[in-house]
C-alpha cells in the first residue's frame, strides 16, 4: 500500500504538471538572447515589419521578450477579434512610454489613462460631447469648409506660378487649423507663411520623441540616465506647448472678465465653463487649467499627423494608379460639379472616394501597431498570455494579410465597391482597423472620416497633378508614432 501510494502521488503530481503546462503554453517565437531579449529580431527594419516576418514564419500570434518587457503578438483579424471580443476589458489598459510621463502627462491623458478610471471616463465624455459628436460636427461644418477652402486657395496660387505642393505639410496645416479654430476659435499656422514654423515644429518634436525606440521603455533601471535624451528633449517641447495653450486661457479669461455676458462658441469656453462648475458630491472631472493644456495636447498630437500622413499616402496612391484617380474624378464632376466645392452631405454620394480612403488606410495605416497590456492572465487562441505582458495588435500585417486580401499589395479600391458591410469601426471581422478597437479606440474616428476625404475630394476635383521635376513616386516610410512617407510628396497642381 505504500508504494501504491507514493506511485500515485507522483502520478498525480505529473498529471498536475502536465496539465498547468498545457494551460500555460506561451505562443511560439524566436528564443530570447540574455539581458536584451528579443530586441535583436525586430529593430533594423521598421517593428511593424520586423513583426511581420516573425509571424509569417511562428504563426499569427507569437511571444517576444523585449529587453524586460514580456509580449504578445497578434498578427491576423481572427485572433484579434478573439482578444476584443472576449477580453477588451482585460487588456484594454496602456503602459505609458517614458517620453509621455513628463509633465505627469499620463495621469491626464486620455491616451495613457487606465481604462477604467474616472478620470478618462469623465474626458471621454467630454470628448464625444463637446467635439466629436454629430451635433458638434455638423455644428462646425463651415469652420472644417472655410479652411479648405484656404487650401484650394493655395494651391491656386501655386498653380499660377508652377510651384509644387508639399502634400503633407500643407495638410498637417490645415488639420492644425481645423483643430485650433474648434478650440480656440484662431489658426496656428499660415499656409502661405513658410517661415511659420514654431508650432509645427514643437508638435512634430513631441511625437516623435514619443515614437522613437526609447531604451528606457525596455530597461527601466535606465529611467534615471535617460541615456538618449528623450525625456529632457519631450520635456522641453511639452513645456512649450503648455505655455502656448496657456496664452490662450489666459486670453480667454481675460475677454470672460471683461465680458461676463459671452456666449459658449468653441471647445476652451465650454472647458472652462466646466472648471467654474461645482460638485458638491466630487463626481465630476476637475476640469481645472491644467487639465484643459493637457487634454489640448493628446488632441493636437493625436489629430494633425495621422490626417496629414493619411492624405499624402492616397494621394501618392492615385498618382502611381491614374486610372483609380481618374474613376475618383469622374465620380466627382457627376456627383458635385467639376470644380464645384464639396461639402459633407456629398460624401455619401461618393462611394468610390470612401473605397480609395479605405484602400490607403489598409495599406497604409497611420498608426501600424495598437499596444495594450494584460492587466491579468488570459488565455488566447489556446495560448497562455501572462499578466503584465504588452499585447500588440499588428495593424500593417493584418491589412496585408493574403488570406484576407487577394492581392494585398495592389492598391485596389475596388476591393472595397459595395462591400458597405466593411466597417473600419472594427466592428465585423477586423480586416480593416486603421483607428483601433474596443475601449481604446480613436475617438476622433467621425471628425477624420469627413476632413481627409473632403480634402482629397476638393484637391482632385479642382486641378490636375504632375510630379515636380524628376521626383520619383517612392513609398519609403519614416517609422515614427505615425507612419509617414520619408520623402514629401511634391506635386504641381494644374487648375481645370
Amino acid at each position: 500500500m505504500y508504494y501504491i501510494g507514493i506511485i500515485c502521488g507522483l502520478l498525480l503530481l505529473s498529471w498536475t504538471f502536465i496539465h498547468g503546462r498545457k494551460n500555460n503554453k506561451l505562443p511560439p517565437g524566436p528564443m530570447p538572447l540574455p539581458l536584451i531579449g528579443n530586441l535583436h529580431n525586430i529593430f533594423g527594419a521598421p517593428p511593424y515589419k520586423s513583426m511581420e516576418r516573425l509571424a509569417n514564419k511562428y504563426g499569427p500570434i507569437i511571444s517576444l521578450k523585449l529587453g524586460r518587457l514580456p509580449t504578445v503578438v497578434i498578427s491576423s483579424s481572427a485572433a484579434a477579434k478573439e482578444a476584443v471580443k472576449k477580453h477588451d476589458s482585460v487588456f484594454s489598459s496602456k503602459t505609458p512610454k517614458d517620453a509621455v510621463e513628463v509633465h505627469n502627462h499620463h495621469n491626464f491623458s486620455v491616451v495613457w489613462l487606465p481604462v477604467d478610471s474616472t478620470r478618462r471616463k469623465n474626458l471621454r465624455t467630454i470628448l464625444n460631447s463637446c467635439i466629436f459628436s454629430a451635433n458638434k460636427l455638423d455644428a462646425n461644418q463651415n469652420l472644417r469648409s472655410s479652411k479648405i477652402s484656404e487650401l484650394i486657395a493655395y494651391c491656386h496660387r501655386c498653380s499660377q506660378i508652377s510651384e509644387a505642393v508639399d502634400f503633407g505639410l500643407v495638410a498637417y496645416d490645415i488639420a492644425i487649423n481645423v483643430l485650433s479654430n474648434t478650440i480656440f476659435s484662431a489658426d496656428l499656422v499660415d499656409l502661405s507663411a513658410k517661415s511659420e514654423k514654431k508650432f509645427k515644429d514643437v508638435i512634430r518634436s513631441i511625437t516623435y520623441q514619443i515614437g522613437k525606440f526609447n531604451m528606457v521603455d525596455y530597461f527601466p533601471v535606465l529611467k534615471s540616465i535617460d541615456p538618449q535624451g528623450i525625456n529632457r528633449s519631450t520635456c522641453v517641447s511639452s513645456a512649450k506647448m503648455f505655455r502656448i495653450f496657456g496664452d490662450f486661457i489666459d486670453e480667454r479669461l481675460d475677454q470672460r472678465e471683461k465680458n461676463s455676458q459671452q456666449k459658449i462658441k468653441d471647445v476652451l469656453d465650454i472647458l472652462l465653463n466646466m472648471s467654474e462648475e461645482k460638485d458638491g458630491n466630487d463626481n465630476n472631472i476637475a476640469m481645472d487649467r491644467n487639465q484643459i493644456e493637457h487634454l489640448c495636447l493628446d488632441l493636437f498630437i493625436a489629430g494633425t499627423d495621422s490626417s496629414s500622413a493619411t492624405l499624402e499616402w492616397a494621394m501618392l496612391e492615385l498618382m502611381k494608379n491614374p486610372h483609380a484617380m481618374e474613376k475618383a474624378k469622374v465620380e466627382l464632376a457627376q456627383v458635385v460639379g467639376k470644380k464645384n466645392a464639396i461639402k459633407e452631405a456629398d460624401l455619401v454620394r461618393l462611394p468610390y472616394l470612401h473605397c480609395i480612403l479605405k484602400e490607403t488606410l489598409r495599406i497604409h495605416p497611420p498608426v501600424p501597431l495598437l499596444s495594450r497590456k494584460a492587466e491579468q492572465d488570459f488565455e488566447l487562441c489556446g495560448y497562455f498570455v501572462p499578466k503584465g505582458s504588452q499585447v500588440i495588435v499588428n495593424i500593417f500585417s493584418i491589412g496585408r494579410d493574403p488570406a484576407i486580401w487577394k492581392d494585398p499589395l495592389a492598391f485596389k479600391p475596388e476591393r472595397f465597391w459595395g462591400s458597405n458591410n466593411m466597417d473600419i469601426r472594427g466592428q465585423d471581422d477586423f480586416e480593416l482597423i486603421p483607428f483601433g478597437v474596443g475601449r481604446r479606440m480613436c475617438p476622433a474616428i467621425s471628425l477624420a472620416m469627413r476632413t481627409v476625404p473632403i480634402m482629397l475630394g476638393s484637391l482632385l476635383n479642382s486641378f490636375d497633378w504632375v510630379v515636380e521635376g524628376d521626383n520619383d513616386l517612392d513609398a519609403e516610410e519614416k517609422s515614427g508614432l505615425i507612419v509617414s512617407k520619408l520623402r514629401p510628396l511634391r506635386l504641381v497642381p494644374i487648375s481645370l
